[in-house]
């Protein structure tokens, strides 16, 4: 016997004791838990929201690549309709050029039959209209070689 009490009771005192630590600390490791699977559900529905905008977006990047060709395509369509107005427009340039140096040899022979005796003017095309044909001209030349 040490100090008087039985050593029954010494060794059952130890014993709740550590009891007691024993207890303590599984109310403590039940607290962390706890915090673990509320930590572990917010995490759960983090990675589904992340989920969630990941299909979103790819959806948005889907419509862009589709609205990118439409464009595209759009674009494309309108330029080979330009390109054709633009050689529509120059054909009709060089037939209203060709008809305007028909017209202008016709006034000039008008001019010879009545006045034999003056020397015959020059036919001329009009500034205007050499001016323009000269810039459809130069935009052939750019067309043709960009192609």
């Amino acid at each position: 016997m040490m100090f008087g009490l039985p050593f029954g009771m010494l060794v059952e005192g130890a014993v709740s004791l550590l009891l007691a630590v024993t207890i303590a600390y599984c109310v403590v490791l039940n607290e962390r838990l706890k915090r673990l699977h509320a930590d572990r559900d917010a995490l759960k529905v983090m990675v589904s929201d992340l989920v969630q905008a990941t299909d979103l977006a790819n959806a948005a990047v889907g419509e862009l690549k589709a609205s990118a060709t439409e464009a595209d395509l759009a674009l494309r369509l309108r330029l080979e309709e330009a390109e054709r107005f633009g050689i529509e427009l120059a054909n009709h340039v060089a037939a209203g050029q060709e008809v305007m140096e028909r017209i202008a040899r016709v006034a000039a022979m008008a001019q010879q039959a009545r006045a034999p005796a003056e020397a015959p003017a020059p036919v001329s095309v009009p500034t205007k209209l050499q001016s323009a044909l000269q810039q459809l001209a130069a935009r052939e030349r750019v067309r043709g070689d960009a192609a």
